[in-house]
């Protein structure tokens, strides 16, 4: 395992309120709450990255709605030997709007640079 290393050496820099104001703003959009971390992350990287995890959340909803329901009609269709036509049109418009929030979760992805 890599030996944890301490920062034990202070590094010290002035800004304008102004400046200061930004870095905040910069802080809170990118998910930061501590100024030591993202001054450090901006220093030896030069960006934050927040991911945004709204879109896998939807997938994982919509995948589990789908889930569900094919397991019901399974159970229907086992159970009666057949299955309605409205569920299967039911089925399939879930799927595509897992399909359509995939779809915007790649162009999101796609877009970062």
């Amino acid at each position: 395992m890599a030996e944890i290393e301490n920062r034990d050496v202070m590094l010290h820099f002035r800004v304008s309120p102004s400046e200061l104001e930004i870095i905040r703003k910069k802080m809170e959009d990118g998910g930061v709450r501590s100024m030591s971390a993202y001054l450090r992350k901006m220093a030896l990287d030069g960006y934050c990255v927040q991911l945004d995890f709204d879109y896998p959340r939807q997938i994982s909803t919509l995948l589990r709605k789908c889930s569900n329901n094919l397991n019901q009609y399974a159970r229907k269709a086992n159970a009666t030997n057949s299955i309605y036509a409205t569920d299967i049109q039911d089925l399939q418009e879930r799927l595509d709007e897992i399909w359509a929030t995939q779809k915007e979760s790649l162009r999101v992805l796609a877009s970062l640079s």
